[in-house]
C-alpha cells in the first residue's frame, strides 16, 4: 500500500504527519455536498417560481452562490470543512498544516473549471492519482491538501489521579512519554504499570501504584484536565 502521509516541519521543529485522503472518500464527500445543494436549490425553485420573472433572476443568483460561493464559505468559515468532508471526517488544511485560509479556499474551488475538464473532473482525477498526496489541480496551485481528520473525543480524568504539576520543567519528549503511559496504562497489568512507573521516580517522587498515580495526574495537568 503506498504511503499517503505526508509529513512537514513546523518552524518549532515539530514534526506533523498529514494523512492525505485519496479519491475515493473525497469523491464521497463532494456528491453529500452536491445532494445538499441540489436539495437547497429544488427548494429555492419552489419559492422563487411563484414570484414570476422576478423569482428568476434571483434564482439565477442563488444557482452562482450554491455552485461556488457554497463550497468556499464552508471551507473559510468551518476550519476546511464542507458538510460533506465533516461527514467522512476530510479537512483541507494548508500545505504546512496550518488551517486553510480565505485566498487559499477561492483558489482551490475556482480552479474546479479545471479540474472538471473535459468532463466528469477527469484532470482532477488524473491529478489526484499521479500526486503522491492525492492532490487535484486546485489543491496544487493553492499550496492545499485534503486530509483525513477523525474527530477525537476529549477523554475524562484517570480515575483516582487528581491533576498535578511537574516538579521540574519536562522535555517535549518526556511529555510524549509521560501521556503515552497515561494512555497506555489502561491496557497494562498494575505489575507493569508499576514497573513502568518506578523509572520516572525522579520525577514522581513515588514507587508502585503510588507512582503510577502521581505519573496519571501530571499526564492530566499536560493534557490541560484541570
Amino acid at each position: 500500500m503506498l504511503d499517503t502521509v505526508r509529513e512537514v516541519h513546523t518552524p518549532e521543529g515539530v514534526a506533523l504527519r498529514l494523512p492525505a485522503a485519496g479519491p475515493v472518500p473525497r469523491a464521497l464527500a463532494w456528491a453529500i455536498d452536491l445532494a445538499i445543494r441540489l436539495t437547497l436549490l429544488s427548494v429555492c425553485s419552489a419559492i422563487f417560481g411563484a414570484l414570476g420573472e422576478g423569482g428568476m433572476g434571483l434564482y439565477l443568483v442563488m444557482l452562482f452562490l450554491v455552485f461556488w460561493a457554497y463550497p468556499i464559505v464552508c471551507e473559510g468559515l468551518f476550519n476546511g470543512q464542507t458538510p460533506g468532508k465533516r461527514v467522512l471526517d476530510l479537512r483541507v488544511v494548508s500545505g504546512d498544516g496550518a488551517p486553510v485560509g480565505w485566498l487559499a479556499a477561492c483558489v482551490r474551488n475556482l480552479m474546479r473549471t479545471v479540474d472538471m475538464l473535459p468532463f466528469g473532473y477527469a484532470c482532477g482525477l488524473v491529478s489526484s492519482l499521479a500526486d503522491p498526496w492525492g492532490r487535484r489541480l486546485g489543491d496544487i496551485v493553492a499550496g492545499t491538501l485534503v486530509v483525513h481528520a477523525p474527530r477525537v473525543q476529549a477523554q475524562p480524568l484517570v480515575p483516582g489521579a487528581e491533576v498535578a504539576a511537574p516538579r521540574v520543567a519536562l522535555r517535549p519528549a518526556e511529555q510524549a512519554a509521560v501521556v503515552a503511559f497515561a494512555e497506555r496504562a489502561p491496557r497494562l497489568t498494575p505489575e507493569r504499570q508499576a514497573e513502568l512507573a518506578d523509572i520516572a521516580e525522579p520525577l514522581t517522587g513515588m514507587r508502585g501504584a503510588d507512582g503510577v498515580v502521581a505519573l496519571q495526574g501530571i499526564a492530566n495537568w499536560l493534557l490541560g484536565r484541570r
